[in-house]
């Protein structure tokens, strides 16, 4: 199924361009239903015009957002660092960071770098703890796009990473028997319409099955918990005006969102940073 939130949160099944309203508070209480047995989509429901109904975030309260750094090789030699995912292990965003598909990234700084971060995103359908790698797709939802926006500097990532409106996401969530293999997802992202992403997630280096074990290793994963693969070569500045397009095979929309900095003021760290960050990442040894 590919399902959407909207309007005031309620969950729909997309067919075609029109939203089929489905018997379900929330995204959470909808994978709960599922996990049951117990949801029944109607099949004579004519639905909803897609044009006439606002999609938001598809999960909009996850317990946790888990991300992965440095999980593409293209994307480790860009940042010029020496340690990927195996050695960083993950970092945590702030659920308070999520922005509705069609929504404003507000920029907050004047005087920091900010670059966009396409990925993919799964979805946790059941409760997790130590799951086996072997088995941990079938603690999988469904999958979703994301864009991990980035203020660049030498705060935790965490910091850098969970400002309000820096975690888009959506704008469909795809069930994982429709969506398929994870690690043949094809990705592409652009920004003021120049491509700056084309990938493949065969090329990540922890895929979607480790991750969810690792993450499981650590922490118990609850239904609707979100965990983001990362992102690949591609990063790059963002300033105000742009519009930032995400694409991933097997969603069917993409995750379009505009970029303001409407009450950007100066970084109340600026003075303890590692000073100003170079314009492209190669140039520069910089936290990803």
């Amino acid at each position: 199924m590919r399902l959407v939130s909207y309007d005031d949160g309620r969950v729909g099944c997309l067919r075609g361009d029109r939203v089929i309203p489905l018997p379900a508070r929330t995204m959470c209480d909808m994978i709960a239903s599922w996990n049951a047995g117990e949801l029944a989509v109607p099949a004579d429901e004519e639905g909803i015009p897609l044009r006439d109904i606002r999609l938001r975030v598809p999960v909009a309260d996850p317990s946790k957002i888990i991300a992965a750094p440095v999980n593409y090789r293209d994307h480790q030699a860009e940042m010029n660092v020496d340690a990927t995912i195996g050695a960083l292990g993950f970092f945590l965003k702030a659920p308070s960071s999520l922005l509705d598909p069609g929504g404003t990234i507000q920029l907050p700084y004047h005087d920091r770098r900010f670059d966009q971060e396409g990925e993919l995103a799964l979805v946790i359908g059941r409760t997790a703890r130590r799951v086996a790698e072997q088995d941990a797709l079938s603690y999988v939802f469904g999958y979703t796009g994301l864009l991990d926006i980035t203020m660049r500097g030498g705060e935790d990532r965490s910091t850098r990473k969970s400002f309000d409106t820096f975690t888009p996401m959506g704008p469909v969530l795809v069930t994982a028997d429709e969506f398929g293999d994870p690690d043949a997802v094809e990705l592409r992202c652009w920004v003021a319409g120049d491509l700056r992403q084309k990938a493949n997630t065969r090329d990540l280096i922890w895929g979607v099955p480790r991750l969810v074990s690792y993450a499981s290793s650590v922490t118990t994963l609850y239904p609707g918990d979100v965990i983001t693969t990362g992102t690949p070569a591609g990063v790059g500045p963002l300033s105000a005006g742009d519009t930032i397009r995400l694409e991933l095979s097997g969603l069917g929309l993409e995750l379009v969102v505009q970029v303001a900095a409407d009450a950007a003021t100066a970084s109340p760290t600026s003075g303890h940073t590692r000073g100003p960050v170079p314009p492209q990442p190669r140039q520069g040894r910089q936290r990803p």
